[in-house]
């Protein structure tokens, strides 16, 4: 597949994509023993010889897509500067270095994906696209119909206005309530933060669907690789959701 060379240099983590298109334009890039300045070319990536400043890219790494039950108290970073267990330390037989798919809280837990595939990453987390995810959430309190139905009507908080897609009322235990709640936007903290915009607080919080993905049995800390039908699901996802931004867009043009 050719692409073009600024996104081969992005992903192979060597320059950002307007890094990169600076490195070519200044003639420190060369393709099949040219010196490029002309943005925009394309090239396949592990076929076509490409130098920066006169050394050969290394070649693309295999695509990783995992799926991990992340446990309380781990974070979502590569590093972090108060010691805290970080999500990748449970991965002990992945040598490629993979990233989180957006995150989840220190104290959430739940389906996490990670990978190295950064168009496959932004195309899920970007707000564009839609992606669903669903969550399970223990409240303390009791929870009723009326607080559901402003979950679904939305509500505004003070980064701006957010809507539940579905929420739905599941269980109690004692004075606790169990609510099921699916949103199309990651924002930090969302969850939690319309709960307790309606007056209660959340107990325990636990993602349970990303996508076309569901957590199903996978256990508190283990992880898994997605089958290439669940990652086909994903990227058709995008793809449908991407598609139905970009004709929305064109109908706004010609209104």
């Amino acid at each position: 597949m050719t692409q073009r060379i600024n996104r081969i240099l992005s992903e192979a983590g060597l320059a950002s994509r307007r890094k990169a298109d600076e490195l070519i334009s200044s003639g420190r890039v060369m393709l099949n023993g040219k010196i490029l300045r002309e943005l925009g070319v394309k090239a396949e990536w592990g076929k076509d010889s490409i130098r920066l400043d006169g050394r050969e890219i290394p070649g693309p790494e295999e695509k990783i897509y995992l799926i991990l039950n992340k446990p309380f108290g781990y974070v979502c970073t590569l590093s972090d500067p108060q010691g805290r267990p970080i999500v990748t330390d449970l991965l002990k037989d992945v040598p490629q270095r993979i990233y989180p798919v957006g995150r989840l809280d220190f104290d959430s837990m739940g389906l996490l994906l990670l990978t190295n595939d950064g168009d496959f990453s932004f195309q899920l987390t970007h707000p564009k696209y839609h992606i669903p995810r669903t969550y399970k959430v223990t409240v303390n309190g009791l929870v009723m119909e009326k607080d559901i139905n402003a979950i679904k009507a939305g509500m505004e908080l003070e980064d701006g206005f957010i809507s539940a897609s579905s929420a739905a009322l599941i269980g109690r235990q004692g004075e606790k309530s169990i609510v099921r709640i699916t949103i199309t936007q990651g924002r930090n903290r969302i969850i939690r933060r319309m709960i307790e915009a309606l007056g209660y607080s959340v107990v325990h919080l636990v993602r349970i669907g990303f996508g076309s993905l569901e957590l199903g049995d996978l256990k508190v800390g283990k992880y898994r690789g997605l089958d290439p039908e669940e990652i086909k699901e994903l990227m058709e996802m995008t793809s449908r959701f991407g598609g139905k931004q970009a004709k929305e867009t064109r109908l706004k043009g010609k209104g």
